[in-house]
């Protein structure tokens, strides 16, 4: 997908594109290519920007470290609103304070929209926090075997273990 010029998506038919997606996203590892579909509706002052898609991801358990696959699935939306951007006080090295209710993305009007780098933003958005290969997952699990010790190759490489290995015994009788 290219990135789309803004007032070009104007001009379509009901201010409407939608994209079929069936391909890899650059820098997002799957196992399956991302397969759905994005909507772009032009709204005037903003992009009404969907998406529908789904692909398998590889991941790794939080609890027992092993990898397992996981099917994503994505059923988004997102307002991104066309203004043009006000960038003096920042050219001047100013602090600049910012209402919570102001942070939402932009555009201007006359740029581009990367259906890609949103796609990629969204899918990285909907990873799961607590990665779990299943929900009675048990962790990892210590070797019930009691440890040997070292080896006798082990005990002549470092004098210590004889030392040890003396203790040792003094304290088991």
């Amino acid at each position: 997908m290219e990135p789309l010029h803004i007032p070009q998506l104007a001009k379509r038919h009901e201010r409407t594109l939608e994209i079929i997606v069936d391909a890899t996203i650059p820098e997002f590892d799957t196992l399956t290519p991302v397969r759905g579909k994005v909507i772009i509706k032009h709204g005037g002052t903003y992009l009404d920007v969907s998406a529908q898609a789904e692909t398998i991801v590889t991941l790794k358990c939080d609890r027992c470290l092993q990898q397992y696959n996981h099917r994503l699935e994505l059923d988004t939306s997102e307002i991104i609103w066309l203004e043009e951007a006000d960038e003096e006080p920042a050219r001047r090295g100013m602090e600049v304070r910012t209402d919570p209710e102001d942070l939402v993305d932009s555009l201007v009007p006359d740029g581009h929209f990367d259906p890609n780098v949103w796609l990629y933003e969204q899918l990285c958005l909907s990873l799961p926090l607590r990665q779990l290969c299943a929900k009675d997952c048990a962790g990892i699990i210590p070797p019930q075997e009691p440890d040997p010790g070292p080896s006798e190759a082990q005990r002549l490489m470092d004098s210590r273990w004889g030392i040890l290995g003396t203790l040792k015994q003094q304290i088991s009788e």
